[in-house]
Parts: structure tokens; C-alpha cells; sequence
């Protein structure tokens, strides 16, 4: 448990073991102070947001994101969510009639819905069947997918393979350089929705060939609600051209009487308009205090660990944990129990803090969490009372 971060910067701890890092993480307090500070500028000085932090801020956000999942700078864009990313891509790509899109059935609604409109435009959305790979675990309940079938769906007119590098009910893990290789060998883009890896697993999106990869900042990340990163390789970015645009989206940008049509190079085009400044403040603490200085492997090796010891103490034969090999392991602990939310909702009591989705208890412990918050989550669902027999 060496990697363990102070819990002085994350006072949630002095009301909850707060186990829900899948959903929405608590704020980072030093970010939270940043934005804080920049809405006393506001307050106080009113156009010295801008003038002082603005463009100074967002510059800071490329250099730090970029640095943290391998990319040149000028790929990475500020949004405000992964479904905005995603839909980046999907109305500013030209498919044409015929063209396919391979993507799970169980994807979250973000990696789904932007694809799934296509349809009207004649594109063809193909959906990689359900796997469910436990026999304790009801067929209907979402598990991975299968590669031969991945395989079998590509043909001449694939023209995107969009998958999430973690699934968000059961955790199961993408093995993202096969998944990379795979789509290289065949010039396929890959998208990547990370919110559920990105500040919990390792990201290389050159190392793995990724064209195009979004993550929310609220989740693993511990930062504000509202505030996405974007990855878009220079590759791809040569064929999506902005469905919204502004000024931010132009060359000349702050030059507002010059309505030349004159895009920018680089992912700026994509931050067609303003962008909220106090939340990029907030990541850039985050990226900076805490991500710039981990390894991501120790990472998922202490989120890893944090998970055996809870297992390791489970003995309720009600509760049914997905135990991925570790090829597949992913910071979410994804546990069948016929009454979910049942759950749920008793430890919420004991001020322990888990979630649901889909059917499934999820587990998700990251940086700060400790020993002792595990072995009080094994005690706490040990002595769950609504037996199901």
C-alpha cells in the first residue's frame, strides 16, 4: 500500500469509506481551492479571468494531458464530457451509405448513442454480442465480448471499431494493443471511450494505436463534474471537420470582426466556444499534483491489491464477484447479488459508499483508500442480512 495518498485532500474520508470512484469521485481539494481562487479573480476583477488565466490554462491542460497519455499537444482538446468527444466524431467524419461501425452491445450510453444516429444516414452500427464468462452469473447480465466475433463482423466497409477500454457494469478490460494492432492491420480507427481506465489504468495512445480516445474528469480522475478529455490523432483529425463551430474553432480566434473561414490546425478547432476555465484549472492541479508524479502501473497495482483484501475476507455465498484473469482486470470489482440496490443502500447507511449499474454491485477502490476501508467493506456485506435462499 505504499502508493496510498494523503487522505488530508480528500475530507469526503471523514464521513464515508467512499468505494464509488466508477461514478462520481469526490473533487481533489486542491483542485477545488484553484477553481475556488479563479472565481474570486471573477468576482473581484471580472475580465482578469480571462486576460490573466484563460488561454494560459488551456495551453497548460494540452501540455499536461498530452504528457500523460503519450500524445503530441497539439491532439488533445478540452470538452465537456465523453458523449461530446464521441460526437465530435461521428457527425464531423464523411461515412458514406454502407459504411460500418463495430461496437458492443452493452457500450455506455456515450460510446452508443453518437454511432447509433448514424443509422439514418445509412451507415451500418454492428453490435458485438454479449459474453458471459461465469457460470454463477445469470446469462442475461452484461460480461465482455468476443474476439472471433469482432473479427468476423470487419469487413471491406468498417470504418470504425469503437469499444471502452473498461466496461463500465463489468470491468472487464479491452486488451488495447491487440485491439490496436488489429484495427492497424486492417485501417480501421480505433475509439476509445476511457472514462473508466483514464487515471486508473495506463494509457499509451500512440503505444496502442488509438485514433481517437475521450474520458470524463469526474470519475477516476477526481476532478470537477463537466470536464472531459479528448485525443484525436492527426491521422484522423485530417477527415473530421467541426458540426459546431465558433471562434475558438478559427485561426484568428479573439479577432471576432475577421469572419474568414480560416479553421485551426491542430484539436483547438474542436473548442468551438468557450470553454469553463475553473474546471481546466482543476484537472491541471490534478494532472499536475498527482499524475504527472505516478507511475500508472503502481496505479493499478495498488487498486489491485485493494481488491484481493476485500476478497480475500468475502464469505457470503449471496454475493458472486467477477474475478477477470489479469489480462482483463480493470479498477472496477463488479459483484452479482439479486438485490443490488438493496445493498447498496444498507452500506450507504454504514457510510460506505459503493454504486450499482446493470445489475451488478461495483466495488471501486483507487489512490487514497486503504486497508482498513476494505476489510470494513468485507465485514459490512458479511453481515448483510436479506439472505436470497
Amino acid at each position: 500500500m505504499k502508493l496510498q495518498i494523503s487522505t488530508e485532500n480528500f475530507p469526503i474520508n471523514k464521513n464515508y469509506r467512499y468505494l464509488a470512484h466508477c461514478g462520481i469521485s469526490p473533487l481533489y481539494a486542491p483542485a477545488k481551492d484553484r477553481m475556488v481562487e479563479l472565481m474570486e479573480t471573477h468576482s473581484q476583477f471580472g475580465d482578469r479571468l480571462f486576460i490573466d488565466h484563460y488561454t494560459q490554462e488551456l495551453d497548460l491542460f494540452k501540455e499536461l494531458f498530452s504528457n500523460f497519455i503519450g500524445a503530441p499537444s497539439d491532439t488533445v482538446a478540452a470538452v465537456r464530457n465523453t458523449t461530446e468527444a464521441m460526437s465530435i466524431i461521428a457527425n464531423g467524419f464523411p461515412f458514406e451509405p454502407g459504411d460500418e461501425i463495430i461496437t458492443y452491445e452493452h457500450e455506455y450510453p456515450a460510446n452508443f448513442y453518437p454511432w447509433k444516429r448514424l443509422e439514418q444516414d445509412g451507415v451500418v452500427v454492428k453490435q458485438v454480442k454479449n459474453v458471459q464468462n461465469f457460470s454463477s452469473i445469470p446469462d442475461t447480465m452484461p460480461g465482455s465480448w468476443s474476439w472471433d466475433e469482432v473479427e468476423s463482423l470487419v469487413g471491406k466497409k468498417t470504418k470504425f471499431i469503437c469499444l471502452s477500454h473498461v466496461q463500465f457494469v463489468s470491468g472487464y478490460r479491452a486488451d488495447l494493443m491487440k485491439l490496436g494492432e488489429f484495427c492497424k492491420e486492417r485501417n480501421i480507427f480505433l475509439v476509445v471511450d476511457a472514462a473508466q481506465s483514464l487515471g486508473a489504468l495506463p494509457l499509451d495512445v500512440e503505444k496502442y494505436n488509438i485514433s481517437a480516445m475521450a474520458g470524463s474528469g469526474w470519475k477516476w480522475m477526481m476532478g470537477p463534474v463537466g470536464s472531459a478529455f479528448f485525443y484525436i490523432s492527426k491521422k484522423l483529425m485530417q477527415y473530421v471537420e467541426p458540426s459546431v463551430v465558433g471562434a475558438e474553432s478559427m485561426r484568428q480566434s479573439f479577432d471576432y470582426l475577421d469572419h474568414s473561414w480560416s479553421l485551426q490546425p491542430t484539436a483547438k478547432k474542436f473548442e468551438y466556444s468557450t470553454s469553463s476555465i475553473y474546471s481546466i484549472a482543476g484537472l491541471n492541479v490534478i494532472l499536475k499534483d498527482i499524475y504527472s508524479k505516478l507511475d500508472m502501473n503502481d496505479v493499478a497495482k495498488h487498486n489491485e491489491e485493494l481488491q484481493k483484501i476485500f476478497l480475500d475476507q468475502l464469505n457470503h455465498r449471496d454475493f458472486k464477484p467477477l474475478i477477470w484473469p489479469n489480462r482483463d482486470f480493470s479498477s472496477i470489482l463488479s459483484i452479482y447479488h439479486p438485490k443490488p440496490e438493496a445493498v447498496v443502500e444498507e452500506l450507504r447507511q454504514k457510510n460506505i459508499m459503493i454504486t450499482t449499474r446493470g445489475g451488478y454491485i461495483r466495488i471501486a477502490p483507487h489512490l487514497y483508500n486503504t486497508v482498513e476501508d476494505m476489510e470494513a467493506l468485507a465485514e459490512a456485506i458479511n453481515q448483510y442480512s436479506a439472505t436470497v435462499y
